[in-house]
């Protein structure tokens, strides 16, 4: 029953996730992806995704802060070195504090989120909903294989379809305009 409840969690955190590409607005995109965040935070928390969990809370206060843009001065610099800072201290902490196997495979599927982290953080620093979507590219392949690791059905569909939901805003709104 635990399974089944993190999995539904996934589901809903999917829902908002996938949603936020076709919303015009940065804040918009932006605010949807802190309820997936907060969500797939508590699916991968159930699930044993540790590192995963921790970057997508993470994540929610990043998606607090780039919404609220001018009362954070989220356009410094300081914000994006600083979230960039606390992922590679949560890629440390999986091999250190949270006893995650240090061998060259999962080094490297540690760091995939990592990679997803840091380039949608530099699509909500541009404030540009096209920017978004465009390091969206990058994000999304990222999360899904880590995801098909770690087996979270809500998030490996999240992702598949994100990625057609991303080509999708993508060709709406930013290649109609040529």
């Amino acid at each position: 029953m635990y399974q089944i409840i993190a999995q539904i969690i996934g589901i809903v955190a999917m829902a908002f996730n996938i949603l936020s590409y076709q919303v015009r607005s940065p804040k918009g995109v932006i605010l949807m992806q802190l309820f997936g965040g907060a969500l797939f935070s508590v699916n991968f928390f159930m699930l044993g995704a540790t590192v995963g969990a921790v970057l997508n809370l993470i994540g929610t206060f990043r998606a607090v802060v780039y919404s609220n843009r001018d009362k954070f001065k989220a356009n410094s610099v300081f914000w994006l070195i600083f979230f960039v800072s606390l992922y590679v201290i949560s890629y440390i902490l999986s091999f250190t504090v949270f006893g995650k196997e240090f061998t060259l495979f999962y080094a490297v599927i540690e760091l995939l989120p990592v990679i997803a982290m840091t380039a949608t953080t530099f699509g909500f620093r541009s404030n540009n909903a096209k920017k978004i979507r465009r390091f969206a590219l990058i994000s999304a392949p990222s999360w899904l294989a880590y995801n098909l690791v770690f087996i979270s059905f809500g998030a490996i569909i999240c992702e598949v379809i994100s990625l057609v939901s991303i080509v999708v805003g993508i060709i709406r709104f930013d290649l109609k305009k040529r």
